[in-house]
């Protein structure tokens, strides 16, 4: 068995599997801060047990929406099989987000990696905001 770390050294009984559980993650998640000048809600959803998440992001004129893409699904340890957090890509052909969520204490902790590639001069940056899930209304 190969590991890179003593973490990653388990025995798995049974056959092996990666499905992993997507309840926790799934939902309408909004922004804890309501100035936000970045992402204002992710919508995470699930279909055959694969995750997708739509990020809408704050634009001059009200919400931007980035479109939809499916999420790489990570557990918090290598015998588990409980839904933990996801990194998915965003590419806009000018820049690239890079975005990594994990639960902790029942909110999304959002990740977003910025980096441009049109040769403009800004500087790629790192921002890390904070999610509750929107409990819908009856």
């Amino acid at each position: 068995m190969e590991f890179a770390q003593l973490r990653d050294r388990v025995e798995i009984d049974g056959e092996a599997t990666s499905a992993i559980d997507t309840a926790e993650l799934i939902g309408t998640w909004i922004n804890s801060n309501p100035h936000t000048s970045g992402i204002a809600r992710v919508v995470t959803s699930s279909s055959n047990g694969n995750l997708s998440l739509r990020a809408y992001a704050v634009g001059p004129e009200g919400l931007i929406d980035w479109g939809t893409v499916d999420v790489s699904l990570f557990a918090p340890a290598p015998a588990s099989k409980a839904g933990a957090g996801f990194s998915c890509l965003y590419d806009f052909g000018f820049a690239e987000a890079r975005l990594q969520g994990m639960i902790m204490k029942g909110l999304l902790v959002l990740a977003q990696l910025q980096r441009f590639k049109d040769q403009s001069g800004r500087v790629d940056y790192f921002v890390r905001e904070y999610f509750a899930l929107a409990h819908e209304h009856h």
